[in-house]
């Protein structure tokens, strides 16, 4: 029995690039040596994305599509994607086409060399702005140093991943989901390619920067808890610091008979450990938040419709 590719592709509003990626994705797809489906998982979309699906599948059996109850966001939408593709060997790309699907023979061979996490790392990142490629870097760089795992830099999701590797990843059913550092806890043999990222053939983004930021605190409250530690020893130096303000304050007006400073110099102690304090339980809200979210145990996503029934439970 000849194996099977399968390709998931999350997709949020995008009408205006479906076609167009389709047609490009089956140019590569009809010269690989192996069966593969195509799957679409629609998150939501208000436009007319999963009628556009709908109708490609009409065209060709090889597509499959998920259409989920409401917008759950890409993380989850990908885990959907894994929990019902069948392929003996996964690739998810974006359905911009910001990901080229003419990498997917080159990761189809590093594959059969027995690599379970054929990943794609950009060169440069073509469309972005200055400021989003800045920030992009620097959170990689903080994330690199204060998790305790190798987190891929300048890689995204687009990647080919065998099924070993798909299986292991549905063992993760966290809510607060960092995909991309699910790729490097799994470990396996990774092998990494490089790659020209495009500009989006149409459309506009749909990561603002409130929902990157959002991503990033989802990174890094993921696989690392140094924030936490940071508040501790915020705490001590602030303490340290009171202790020796105090100290000189009682000598200063013992020893040398000085009035004790006044409104000013209170009110700045104040605002200084208020600060320190509120930034702590912030902190501390971040990681309390998603234990309290992980303890109520709800189902990742719903589905309204695998291909053309209806349906309701993740698998």
């Amino acid at each position: 029995m000849n194996k099977l590719i399968s390709i998931v592709i999350p997709l949020y509003n995008e009408e205006e690039t479906l076609p167009i990626t389709y047609s490009r994705l089956i140019r590569v797809l009809k010269d690989i040596k192996y069966d593969y489906e195509i799957m679409f998982v629609n998150d939501g979309s208000k436009d007319k994305s999963i009628k556009i699906i709908k109708e490609l599948r009409q065209k060709d059996p090889c597509i499959s599509y998920l259409d989920l109850s409401r917008n759950f966001g890409k993380e989850i939408a990908m885990a959907a994607g894994f929990d019902y593709v069948a392929g003996d060997a996964v690739i998810i790309m974006d359905a911009d086409l910001q990901d080229p699907p003419e990498m997917i023979p080159e990761m189809i061979k590093y594959w059969e060399e027995g690599f379970d996490d054929v990943y794609a790392k950009r060169k440069n990142r073509n469309g972005e702005t200055w400021l989003k490629k800045e920030t992009s870097h620097y959170f990689y760089k903080i994330l690199k140093k204060i998790s305790r795992i190798e987190i891929q830099e300048d890689t995204g999701d687009f990647r080919l991943l065998s099924r070993r590797a798909v299986e292991a990843i549905r063992e993760f059913r966290e809510h607060h989901r960092y995909t991309k550092g699910f790729f490097s806890w799994i470990g396996f043999n990774k092998k990494e390619i490089l790659f020209e990222r495009e500009a989006r053939i149409a459309g506009k983004s749909k990561w603002n920067y409130i929902k990157l930021t959002e991503l990033a605190i989802e990174g890094i409250t993921s696989f690392s808890s140094i924030p936490l530690r940071i508040c501790t020893l915020a705490g001590f130096i602030a303490v340290a610091i009171g202790f020796i303000y105090v100290t000189y304050i009682i000598i200063k007006k013992l020893v040398f008979g000085d009035p004790v400073a006044g409104y000013a110099s209170l009110v700045s102690l104040f605002l200084f450990f208020g600060s320190i304090q509120l930034i702590s339980l912030g902190i501390i809200g971040e990681y309390l938040g998603r234990i309290f979210d992980e303890t109520k145990n709800r189902p990742l996503y719903f589905i309204n419709e695998y291909n053309d029934k209806k349906t309701m439970s993740e698998r």
